[in-house]
C-alpha cells in the first residue's frame, strides 16, 4: 500500500513537471480593430500646409508629447493622427499663426516588438500594423528546434500602465510595445 503511495505521488510529479511552461497564464484578449493609438517612442511626420518651419518628423517622448517649432508641446499619446492633426492646429490658431490651419499627421515609425526565448535572433524589431505573433516570431528568424510552437507568452501594458502576461496564440494580433516570449519544449 505504502509503495502504491509513493508511486502515485511519483507519478504525479512526473506529470506535473511535463506540464507546459505558460499553460497556466490567461488568453490574450482580442483588441477591436479601431484607428492607432499613437504612444512614447512613435515617430510622426507633422506636415503642415504652406509653412515649411512647421514641417518635419517629431519623436514621441516618455511623456507622451510632440515639441513643434513655434507651437510648442503637443499631447500626442493615446490620440489618434487625426486627433493630433485637430490638436496642431487648434493650436496654431491659438497662437495667431494662421486663420485657417491645415496639418497633416502620420506615423513614421512605430513602436518596436520585442521577441526572445526560442527564436533565432531574439532582439526588438519595428512594428507593423496588422503583425501577428507569428509574424513577429518570423521576423526574428523563427522558432528554434527547441521552441513550443503552439503558443507564446505575450506581455503587454495595459491602459493602467501595469504590464499583464498572456498566453497568445500563433494567429493572435501583436500591438506596438507587446513582448514576446517563445517557451522551451521540456523533452
Amino acid at each position: 500500500m505504502q509503495s502504491r503511495r509513493v508511486f502515485s505521488l511519483m507519478l504525479l510529479g512526473a506529470v506535473a513537471a511535463c506540464a507546459s511552461p505558460g499553460a497556466n497564464l490567461p488568453l490574450l484578449p482580442e483588441v477591436p480593430i479601431s484607428a492607432y493609438r499613437i504612444g512614447p517612442e512613435d515617430q510622426l511626420r507633422v506636415t503642415v500646409f504652406n509653412d515649411p518651419r512647421l514641417t518635419g518628423d517629431f519623436r514621441v517622448g516618455d511623456a507622451g508629447t510632440i515639441a513643434l517649432p513655434l507651437i510648442g508641446t503637443v499631447r500626442a499619446a493615446g490620440l489618434t493622427t487625426s486627433e493630433i492633426e485637430r490638436a496642431v492646429e487648434k493650436e496654431m490658431r491659438d497662437k495667431n499663426l494662421f486663420r485657417d490651419p491645415s496639418a497633416a499627421v502620420q506615423v513614421i515609425t512605430y513602436r518596436p516588438v520585442f521577441v526572445l526565448g526560442m527564436v533565432e535572433r531574439g532582439g526588438q524589431f519595428p512594428y507593423q500594423p496588422g503583425m501577428t505573433v507569428l509574424t513577429a516570431v518570423a521576423v526574428a528568424g523563427g522558432f528554434n528546434y527547441r521552441a513550443i510552437q503552439d503558443y507564446v507568452s505575450v506581455t503587454r501594458i495595459g491602459p493602467d500602465g501595469r504590464a499583464m502576461e498572456y498566453r497568445a496564440k500563433r494567429d493572435s494580433v501583436v500591438q506596438p510595445g507587446d513582448t514576446i516570449t517563445v517557451f522551451e519544449r521540456r523533452f
